[in-house]
């Protein structure tokens, strides 16, 4: 780029700023460094039944595929969650409830951060007319997390997240796809939108580097065990998450008793991160505080009230009885919208044999048995159901 058509990054940043992002940056279009791997991944069928991810490879491995012409991928992250154990449910209920994953807590994350995109695109098209601007959140054909990694809002970690040195993990990724050149000459290191008059060196702080060293806490705790030995790589077909929200149909019953009481995804292998045990974000409504970011104070980060805190859990029977309507008052807002009902029946079954191990519950143990032979239900709920009753009468014998 000539000096005249030289955009700062810092222009862009200060306007992810304006739309509340919690890190923003910029990253150079370039194809990605791990297209043989993600080949060969989805070849050895490690991406289970979502085929989708199949579909467009030379789009996901490049985005200037994606968007001709493009030069430049705009990445940001909202914030969902404060630390582990400041609104975190019982790991053993004493009820018997099912879990959802903190994401899903609040309101759709799609819906709250592509409206904040949209709104960026619509300033960004407003100061440079003719280039594109598109933004994606999830669900496009991008490789987010490597974007990210290479905008310096944080690094892959063995769990396969991206993971903050001061934020953690527990925060969502938005990118617009532009075809606009960006300078990130300088390195690009990532911002923290929250306070950028207090951060240091100019309110940007690089955060690519690999801090994970010798910690294994995720895999040590993965129920499943999807994630490789020795890290940064994952079974998808093996993860709870994709288990209990993308698998359609019957969960293999050695997978039923670690999926445990969760009925749509997991947090295991993020709650155990250190990051996240000391990560500088308080709940909702907190005060700041005195947190150093490279070395210069910084307040705490609070996540948006988008993303309050709803339903953490429900009642593990009320789902087995749920109609489609209930479902859907139950999940107008969230983002678990993906999860059907009989998927949701299956989970919750799942979640009811493991509780009813080593507890007992009149009412629960009923509902499991009639499921058995209800012909109004699906079969998924059916044979789910027969499978949990079988091995509820083979601990008994």
């Amino acid at each position: 780029m000539s000096a005249v058509s030289r955009i700062s990054a810092r222009l862009i940043i200060d306007l992810a700023r304006e739309h509340g992002f919690a890190l923003a940056d910029v990253t150079r279009v370039m194809p990605s460094a791990h297209t043989d791997y993600i080949r060969n991944w989805l070849a050895a069928g490690k991406h289970g039944t979502m085929t989708y991810l199949e579909q467009h490879f030379d789009e996901r491995v490049d985005a200037g595929v994606l968007v001709p012409g493009a030069r430049s991928v705009i990445c940001v992250a909202d914030v969902y969650r404060a630390r582990p154990g400041d609104l975190s449910p019982p790991a053993a209920p004493d009820s018997p409830m099912g879990r959802f994953a903190s994401y899903a807590w609040g309101d759709d994350y799609h819906k709250v951060v592509k409206k904040r995109l949209f709104a960026m695109c619509d300033a960004l098209r407003n100061r440079w007319p003719g280039h594109t601007f598109r933004a994606a959140v999830d669900t496009a054909p991008i490789l987010e997390r490597e974007h990210a990694q290479l905008a310096g809002l944080g690094w892959i970690g063995k769990h396969t997240l991206l993971i903050n040195t001061q934020l953690g993990s527990y925060f969502v990724l938005g990118q617009i796809v532009t075809t606009l050149a960006i300078d990130d000459d300088d390195e690009a290191m990532a911002f923290d939108a929250t306070d950028v008059d207090t951060c240091g060196d100019g309110g940007r702080v690089g955060d690519r580097d690999d801090h994970c060293g010798t910690c294994t806490r995720c895999i040590d705790a993965c129920p499943t065990q999807c994630i490789d030995p020795a890290g940064y790589r994952m079974d998808a077909s093996r993860c709870i998450s994709y288990l209990t929200i993308e698998h359609r149909g019957m969960i293999d019953q050695d997978l039923h008793a670690p999926l445990g009481y969760w009925i749509a995804g997991c947090d295991v292998c993020q709650d155990v991160c250190p990051f996240n045990q000391r990560a500088q974000v308080n709940g909702q409504g907190s005060d700041a505080s005195d947190a150093q970011i490279n070395g210069a104070p910084a307040r705490h980060v609070v996540p948006r009230a988008d993303y309050s805190a709803r339903n953490m859990s429900l009642p593990l029977l009320d789902v087995l009885n749920w109609s489609a309507a209930d479902r859907q008052r139950a999940f107008t807002r969230s983002a678990l919208k993906r999860a059907k009902l009989d998927m949701l029946k299956r989970n919750a079954l799942i979640a009811a044999g493991n509780y009813l191990k080593t507890r007992d519950d009149d009412a629960l143990h009923r509902r499991v048995s009639a499921l058995c032979d209800d012909i109004d239900e699906p079969v998924l709920v059916r044979e789910t159901a027969r499978q949990v009753v079988a091995q509820m009468n083979r601990r008994d014998m």
